[in-house]
């Protein structure tokens, strides 16, 4: 048996007259940039989250940047964040010349240690960015507490959390801006790049719609220095139907990481652990073994797919180099880092996939128990 680690045209399958009537409407209008579709979307976003504004830009990444230069980071500043995520969340701290402060992760959750937090704090410190990695949100209450005691800005990297909830409230939204992406492999994914801020500060929002047309209001006069970072209309018409749908899929996804935590309980691995005030939308399943790249390699051979989330933490990425840091700095992600692994949990993913990727696992350890 072959289990991808996600089977996007299973999900297409399903969706596929109303996306090519979605491409058609767009194709008839021949309205590409930004536009009415574009619009559409954002509003249906904002009202799916809960907040009063959604800005689409052109992926997650752009919504990072496009939201640090709204809230004015630049050369000097420093922003807090963690060093176990994926790169853009620090790269585009630095492509504003400002410097990222990496804090260690809890290792139940992979996310950022908020008790770690308040001692990286400088008079330099003008914004912390956590992650909600993996699909679960990062303990937000003391974060929010720390910020306003030290008068930070909060954004939340939300790129793999859209719909996911920390007491109640809806990633991306707690903190000053939150960025989601549209990534092909998100729960929400588009078929390209593309990105969303969402605010319910109208001045940010407004900032941030600004900035992703080169800062121009109105169009060619230019108040502040932005960059092209528009949301295409084939973009958001075809993700507009794809959000008709996200929490069927986020169901699905939740459902079938149940099974995995009941076929795995009695195996040397620790499955996902999600805090009780949690809503995870299981962007990922990451367990943590020992022997983990064996054991990835067992399972390409058996047709089981996986992925690396992330394989060397970004304090000890060569072009982080000049920040000073070392091996040992950050225990928690380096351990992360060296023992998890993703394995198939997209919601199209059958009782007997799951069963045979499980049984699969199982296998690698009897057969390391059995090895003289």
């Amino acid at each position: 048996m072959t289990v991808p680690l996600l089977d996007l045209k299973a999900q297409f399958d399903e969706i596929a007259d109303d996306i090519r009537a979605a491409i058609d409407a767009v194709l008839e209008s021949q309205q590409f940039i930004l536009g009415p579709v574009v619009g559409d979307f954002e509003h249906a976003v904002a009202s799916y989250c809960g907040v009063a504004h959604a800005v689409g830009v052109s992926s997650g990444t752009d919504a990072i940047l496009a939201s640090l230069m709204a809230i004015g980071i630049g050369p000097g500043d420093e922003v807090i964040t963690t060093p176990y995520t994926f790169f853009s969340t620090a790269g585009c701290i630095s492509r504003l010349c400002a410097r990222p402060v990496f804090v260690d992760i809890d290792p139940r959750t992979f996310n950022i240690d908020p008790a770690k937090i308040e001692r990286a704090v400088t008079d330099k410190t003008k914004a912390i960015i956590p992650v909600h990695l993996f699909g679960q949100c990062a303990e937000m209450d003391p974060v929010l507490e720390i910020a306003r005691k030290h008068r930070l800005r909060v954004i939340e990297d939300a790129a793999q959390a859209i719909g996911a909830k920390y007491k109640g409230r809806d990633a991306g939204c707690m903190g000053d801006l939150g960025c989601f992406s549209f990534f092909p492999s998100k729960n929400l994914g588009g078929f390209g790049d593309g990105g969303m801020v969402v605010t319910n500060d109208p001045e940010l929002a407004e900032t941030v719609r600004m900035l992703r047309a080169h800062g121009s209001k109105p169009k060619y006069y230019h108040s502040i220095i932005g960059g092209n970072f528009r949301l295409d209309a084939l973009q958001a018409a075809i993700l507009r139907v794809k959000l008709r749908h996200l929490n069927s899929w986020t169901e699905g996804r939740r459902r079938n990481a149940a099974l995995y935590d009941e076929l795995l309980a009695e195996l040397p691995v620790v499955t996902p652990h999600i805090e009780q005030h949690n809503f995870s939308i299981y962007n990922q399943y990451v367990i943590r073994v020992e022997e983990r790249d064996r054991l990835r390699s067992f399972l390409k051979d058996k047709g089981v797919g996986t992925e690396i989330y992330y394989p060397l933490p970004l304090h000890m990425q060569k072009c982080y180099e000049h920040l000073g840091y070392h091996q040992g700095d950050f225990p928690e992600a380096e351990k992360a880092a060296a023992d998890s692994l993703a394995i198939p949990i997209y919601p199209e993913l059958t009782d007997e996939q799951q069963r045979y990727v499980a049984s699969q696992i199982a296998s690698f350890f009897q057969n390391r128990a059995s090895s003289p």
